[in-house]
């Protein structure tokens, strides 16, 4: 292997990508086989361009604030690499000597590194490649969970038990939560938990099932009718029965992604046009993926152990993989990391099961078995005086 490292960060950035980071500068410095601990400028466009952040020298002191740093501390992008950057891609990590790279992301990333792999092959380069797993998404396959929802499943869950607190402290609209989640629910699965934590009604739908907007706006009619509250949590991916979005911005990413906008503040025009009920539309966004008041500490511990883990595989000759985490339910909550190759991994998709969504908008306690551990234990107890 090269004396020099590169890490990058791809995608939309979560509570805890910055703690992957602290865990690989970390185990390079103590590998005491490194040289230089390079990081790319916002992702992909910093290797494109040659624009490297040199780490080495960094204080341990600021290294250490990593893990409670929200947002990506050197910087992300959405940038899809194509056949013409791969030339250029090559030609920075010759230049800077780079022996092993690492990329921190979710499907996209891991599909670009799949292909920086594949690229050290074929042109016979010595260099490592080891994707680091990151999306508050969930939607990786072959690993357990990603590096990134624990937290975002965390704030969406308490953040909805807050609004529907609310919802039924002052029963006078139903209260529509939108949370991120372009074709995956796992995020908006956890906002169900505001059922169990609350005696407020909680509806939840997610993008895994297409929604009949007259059959959505009878359950909303039958839960207000209660009179207890009602709490409406959505993904933003939701779509008709057409299979089109039913709030679309008609814009694309750099991966040629839909963007989704405004679900929750179409839903609630709805109800109030066509259910003569109050309604009001709450969107968190990037808060959701942000918030470290709100992060698992279980979360940050294992997003720091894929970073390590990473660095110390590249280390001992492992490439083409990315880093997968393993979890015991069985007793009390633990996990461990292994190696997967990014074949397997690049591009694919895991969506949230639909044996686990009920009814079309209530959430199975199977999910909750599988996120509860993820999320972090410390659930508040609301007192009820009504």
């Amino acid at each position: 292997m090269g004396k020099n490292i590169l890490i990058a960060h791809g995608g939309g950035p979560t509570a805890v990508i910055n703690g992957s980071l602290q865990g690989a500068v970390e185990a390079a410095r103590v590998s005491g086989k490194v040289d230089r601990i390079y990081a790319a400028r916002f992702g992909a466009e910093g290797i494109l361009a040659g624009d490297l952040i040199d780490l080495t020298e960094v204080s341990p002191t600021v290294i250490a604030r990593l893990g409670h740093t929200p947002a990506s501390a050197i910087g992300s992008c959405r940038r899809k690499l194509t056949d013409g950057d791969y030339p250029t891609v090559l030609q920075t990590l010759k230049k800077f000597d780079i022996g092993a790279f690492f990329y921190n992301g979710g499907n996209d990333s891991m599909d670009t590194c799949h292909k920086v792999s594949q690229l050290a092959e074929r042109e016979g380069l010595d260099l490592r490649v080891i994707g680091i797993p990151k999306t508050m998404d969930n939607d990786l396959t072959h690993t357990d969970h990603c590096p990134g929802f624990g937290s975002a499943a965390r704030y969406a869950a308490l953040s909805a038990s807050e609004l529907a607190l609310d919802a039924s402290g002052l029963p006078i609209h139903v209260v529509v939560l939108e949370l991120m989640g372009r074709n995956a629910g796992w995020v908006t699965a956890a906002s169900a938990l505001a059922a169990r934590l609350t005696r407020c009604q909680v509806l939840t739908y997610l993008p895994e099932l297409k929604v009949d907007e007259d059959r959505m706006l009878a359950d909303i009619e039958r839960a207000w009718a209660k009179g207890k509250g009602l709490l409406v949590t959505v993904s933003e991916g939701l779509r008709g029965p057409d299979g089109k979005p039913l709030a679309d911005t008609g814009i694309v990413d750099g991966f040629g992604h839909v963007i989704p906008g405004g679900t929750a503040q179409h839903i609630s025009d709805v109800i109030m046009r066509k259910l003569n009920i109050k309604s009001r539309a709450e969107k968190p966004g990037l808060l959701g993926r942000a918030s470290i008041p709100y992060a698992s500490p279980v979360d940050r511990e294992e997003a720091y152990a894929a970073g390590r883990y990473a660095v110390n595989a590249a280390l001992r000759g492992q490439s083409g993989s990315m880093v997968s985490i393993r979890a015991d339910r069985t007793g009390a909550y633990s996990s461990s990391m292994e190696l997967v190759p990014l074949a397997e991994v690049a591009n694919a998709e895991k969506t949230f099961p639909l044996e686990w969504i009920q009814d079309g908008n209530r959430i199975a306690d199977e999910f909750f078995d599988y996120a509860l551990p993820l999320m972090g234990g410390d659930w508040p107890e609301y007192a009820f005086l009504r």
